[in-house]
């Protein structure tokens, strides 16, 4: 079936080469890493075919975003990592229509100007085998097949999607095989630091979270004046017996927070550097993200497509971001989550880091018993955004949070979807109460199979 998806690339190449050279294509994402790689990789191969292009990257809900689309003349539009639960709304804008998705879709039919990839159509999971930026790169090597150097961004957006949890795989993994294959990428074993110093490495470590180290820069100097290094030594200048020493204890103190098997075999792990562009695809993927969560999207396309002075500023942009996210973490560390029989959730200033907050929270503060829900109240704009993620051993057990968001919003009201280990859902401000318990009796549904 991974076959019939390219000849799904090769008939949305056909559409879009159709349009003479003068056309402006219009491309639509979505504003996390995932999002802003999908569009990096679609705007550098409409470049390099001829084409200026209008990139706009948008948050969930797409409400406001599309309400702007519809008063512009856009003969065609590429959408990316979204589109397959904006169908309706995306065949009344009267353009040619190119969707590339992961995200559960709400029906295989597409009115005649509407071309909807998604990989879950095809036999490929979108929650672990393809990202909106990989998809974006199986149409961009269908334009032309040198856009192939583009794999390193497109795997950076699915790097940002933790599709590398549990393996790289599926579709995600025939492109990763031939960058390395073709010198696009190179492979490495190594755990996750970086910083300007082995302290502030420790400091702003989020993904992976310590508990009680991370965020604390006290508890950073103890534990490397125990471990015998130096906190002032930049992270390449650290011997080997050391940054053993050093990974063999925080891999230990993730043991003692009980975190999962799955998370604690992704702490020391194969890495992957682009040759060319020099950066890793995680670290590379946390930049993207911070930039699209944090008000700077512009600024995250700008480093897909090949800004290298945006680099410092991005880096700024990103020590901000992970300090906000830290200090929501330290707070929940010390209370401040709600629970019930099925779920718990807290209430984040900002729907933008919530999702983030309640991802890490999940992974690194929390058992695994139950789902985790953030809720961000919007009084004016009348509105509750709620972001959930889950963990792979409830969602082997039934959970499906797309499913639950997609249902609660249909009954009470509202907008929903994603994966079924993390989705999102807009709600009116009144409806929070029974929102809450309409998820809790759809949760215990699922959890009893």
């Amino acid at each position: 079936m991974a076959e019939d998806i390219h000849s799904a690339f090769r008939g949305a190449a056909e559409l879009l080469t159709a349009f003479p050279a003068s056309t402006r294509i219009r491309v639509v994402s979505h504003y996390d890493a995932d999002g802003i790689a999908a569009a990096g990789v679609l705007c550098s191969a409409l470049y390099r075919a001829g084409y200026d292009f209008h990139a706009t990257l948008m948050r969930n809900p797409f409400t406001k975003g599309f309400d702007r689309l519809k008063t512009e003349s856009n003969e065609v539009i590429v959408f990316a990592d979204m589109g397959s639960g904006q169908l309706e709304t995306i065949e009344q804008l009267g353009a040619q229509a190119i969707i590339l998705d992961h995200h559960q879709y709400l029906t295989a039919k597409t009115s005649k100007n509407v071309h909807q990839i998604n990989c879950n159509l095809h036999g490929i999971d979108g929650d672990y085998e393809a990202s909106g930026a990989t998809l974006s790169y199986g149409l961009a090597t269908a334009l032309d097949l040198a856009n192939e150097d583009l794999a390193p961004l497109a795997l950076a957006g699915a790097t940002g999607d933790k599709q590398f949890i549990g393996g790289i795989r599926g579709f995600n993994k025939g492109i990763l095989d031939h960058a390395v294959e073709k010198g696009f990428l190179v492979q490495d074993t190594g755990m996750k630091l970086y910083g300007s110093s082995l302290a502030d490495a420790l400091y702003f470590s989020l993904d992976p979270y310590y508990p009680g180290i991370s965020g604390n820069k006290d508890r950073v100097e103890e534990t490397l004046k125990k471990l015998s290094i130096d906190p002032s030594l930049p992270l390449d200048a650290i011997d080997k017996e050391s940054m053993m020493r050093l990974s063999s204890f925080l891999l230990f103190s993730l043991i003692k927070a009980g975190c999962q098997y799955n998370i604690l075999d992704i702490s020391i792990r194969k890495r992957y550097r682009a040759t060319s562009q020099g950066w890793e695809l995680e670290r590379f993927a946390d930049l993207l993200d911070a930039c699209g969560k944090n008000g700077h999207r512009s600024l995250g396309l700008s480093l897909c497509l090949g800004n290298t002075d945006a680099w410092t500023q991005a880096m700024t942009v990103e020590q901000e971001y992970k300090q906000k996210i830290m200090t929501a973490l330290q707070a929940l560390e010390q209370g401040g989550i709600h629970e019930t029989e099925t779920m718990r959730y807290f209430y984040s200033e900002s729907s933008s880091l919530g999702g983030v907050i309640a991802g890490i929270a999940i992974n690194y503060l929390l058992d695994d018993k139950k789902p985790l829900f953030s809720l961000a109240r919007k009084e004016a704009d009348s509105e509750v955004h709620v972001s959930c993620r889950g963990n792979q051993m409830l969602v082997e057990h039934g959970l499906d949070l797309a499913v639950v968001m997609k249902t609660v919003t249909e009954k009470i009201g509202g907008y929903g979807g994603g994966h079924k280990i993390a989705a999102g859902a807009t709600i009116a401000f009144d409806k929070e109460k029974e929102f809450l318990e309409t998820v809790e009796a759809l949760l215990t549904q699922q959890m009893k199979g």
